[in-house]
């Protein structure tokens, strides 16, 4: 079975498949995470059914897809139905009389099937619950990229089918690690700072990995997906917003407004800069990007959750809005020309510290604090005299604070005295303004290390690039 990682995935669908009851299984994460090819690579594409919708597809053009998919299973036996009323009865028929012992249904695209005025869910309800809830060989996988339909009218949905979805499956990104195996399965040998400088433009999506060329090197890759005259990338990100989300622009506009403050807005400070209504159509968007993985909510140390900020994770997008939104020029080898410019290695220490913050377990196993409870967050402070930042703050049960600074650097990350008195001003600005009197570690997380020197003496842990792809 040729699926990298999805190890918890697998075993839901696994358990679902030996359960001896009807199930109805959704699964889903944002466009070009890998939900189909799980689920088509799990079950062989051995479907007792299976259809997909078709994106902007009319009622008449989704019920025409349907319809061909259950006349190549039967043989032309069914008409075209008006309606998916009908067209859920000719599914039921098909199913009665299949030799399958276990009949497994694959809707892929669900919500694109779900047309204006189509009644197309409550014909599924109605299929589901007068039906295919009391069929032990019946296992339903409906699979969606518009992860706000799938959450809030398909699983969030107060209607028929409130309490009738038996497993839940959200597929998230890869990690450094599951793109190292990937990239590996294409034939492509990188390092590992190279594969880290790959996962920083195109995060841990799947479809942009598959893309990359093992011919090519990263920086080839970058040009030839993003600037290149015919570059498959160029449009992606437009593309994206469109297929996930109704007001899509809306939502663009809040991704591209965190892409310029690395600590994060709190909600408050959204609505003030954006001049939107502050009304639950706001809490609606920030939660809607943070279910598809788009941004983080976090609260600062020592604040409330009304204090909490946001703040983009999406190294895709950041990449995007940073250095192609905007861009009409033609240099094929843009991102070529502008290795070690200050402005990408600007890029290089955010997008680094946002690798961080999607690895935290591998962080804390790395620091042998895996199994103490903890909590993170970040922490700043300024006054008219003084102030500082910390991006992560691990404030753990056994009476311990690690103070972490995130560092890319193409070889072992030296520490001058100015950066060490730095760091020791900031732990102490820390201490006095928090009042705590837990024990603070200062914690490097670098790419390879640090160069040893007598300023190194004053930090007391580290973690490494090595680290993370564990």
């Amino acid at each position: 079975m040729q699926i990298i990682g999805r190890k918890q995935e697998i075993n839901l669908l696994k358990m679902s498949i030996e359960s001896g009851k009807p199930e109805l299984i959704a699964v889903y994460g944002r466009r070009r995470v890998g939900k189909t090819y799980l689920v088509r690579q799990y079950f062989k594409d051995d479907f007792a059914f299976y259809s997909t919708g078709i994106y902007k597809g009319t009622k008449k053009e989704q019920l025409a897809f349907f319809n061909k998919q259950l006349n190549e299973k039967a043989k032309g036996a069914y008409p075209l139905a008006n309606d998916w009323f009908s067209a859920f009865d000719q599914l039921k028929h098909l199913l009665m009389h299949s030799d399958k012992k276990t009949k497994v249904i694959f809707l892929d695209e669900l919500p694109w099937m779900d047309t204006p005025r189509s009644r197309f869910l409550k014909a599924f309800e109605t299929f589901w619950n007068s039906w295919g809830c009391s069929q032990p060989d019946v296992k339903l996988i409906v699979c969606g990229s518009a992860t706000t339909w799938m959450t809030d009218k398909f699983l969030g949905g107060k209607g028929g089918l409130h309490g009738r979805i038996t497993r839940n499956i959200p597929l998230a990104p890869f990690n450094l690690s599951e793109t190292e195996q990937l990239l590996a399965k294409q034939g492509i040998n990188w390092n590992r700072r190279q594969v880290l400088d790959c996962y920083m433009v195109f995060g841990g999506i799947p479809y942009y990995l598959s893309l990359l060329q093992k011919k090519l090197s990263v920086v080839q890759n970058v040009d030839a997906l993003f600037f290149a005259q015919s570059a498959q990338l160029k449009n992606e990100y437009d593309f994206l917003f469109k297929s996930l989300f109704s007001q899509a622009e809306t939502y663009k506009s809040v991704v591209a407004l965190l892409a310029k403050k690395a600590m994060g807005l709190s909600r408050q400070e959204i609505i003030q800069s954006l001049k939107l209504q502050d009304n639950g159509g706001v809490s609606e968007i920030l939660d809607n990007l943070c279910k598809c993985d788009f941004i983080r909510k976090y609260s600062a140390f020592g604040k409330t959750e009304r204090d909490a900020l946001f703040q983009l994770t999406d190294l895709f997008s950041l990449f995007y809005l940073k250095f192609v939104k905007g861009y009409h020029g033609q240099d094929a080898n843009r991102w070529g020309n502008m290795l070690d410019t200050p402005t990408q290695n600007i890029w290089r220490g955010y997008a680094f510290e946002q690798v961080c913050l999607l690895h935290i377990p591998k962080i804390k196993k790395a620091l042998g604090i895996n199994g103490i409870q903890s909590d993170i967050s970040s922490w700043h402070y300024r006054d008219e005299h003084q102030g500082g930042q910390i991006d992560m703050v691990i404030d753990r049960r056994d009476q311990t604070i690690n103070l972490c600074e995130m560092k890319y650097s193409a070889g072992p990350y030296e520490i001058t005295k100015a950066y060490d008195e730095k760091l020791i001003q900031r732990r102490e600005l820390f201490r006095q303004q928090t009042k705590t009197r837990k024990s603070l570690h200062l914690t490097m997380i670098t790419t390879h290390g640090l160069l040893s020197n007598k300023y190194s003496n004053d930090i007391q842990s580290e973690v490494t690039m090595e680290e993370l792809f564990l």
